[in-house]
Parts: structure tokens; sequence; C-alpha cells
């Protein structure tokens, strides 16, 4: 019987947070990381401090977006 594995995310889409950039993805995205779980950040760079929306949340990353 196959169990279904469960992640436990400590993010929420559509929900805001303030974080740091604390290093550059292969394509440019900046990386934030809260609780260590990955977040990657569109046309940010490292050391920038941002509020972010969270867009999507998957396995082990979400991508969200910097808030106006």
């Amino acid at each position: 019987m196959f169990k279904q594995e469960t992640y436990d995310a400590p993010v929420t889409e559509g929900e805001s947070y303030d974080v740091t950039i604390e290093d550059l993805a292969r394509e440019g995205d900046g990386v934030a990381r809260i609780e260590g779980f990955v977040i990657f950040v569109p046309g940010t760079k490292v050391g920038d401090s941002v509020k972010i929306k969270v867009e999507k949340v998957m396995r082990r990353f979400a991508i969200a977006a910097v808030e106006d």
C-alpha cells in the first residue's frame, strides 16, 4: 500500500513575510530562507531586505514576489 507523505512548509500561499535575500539561484533569482525552507524571489539581490508575498508552495521550496 502506498503511503502519501506530507510536507509541512513554514510558509503559506498568499501570506506576507519580511526576509533578507541570502543567496542567488542559478537562474538569478534571490534566495531567502524561513526556518531553512527555501523561497525564490525574482528581481532581488543578495543583501536585500524585502517584504514578500508567497505565490506558490512546493514540496521543497516556495516562489514569492516582492510586495510594493
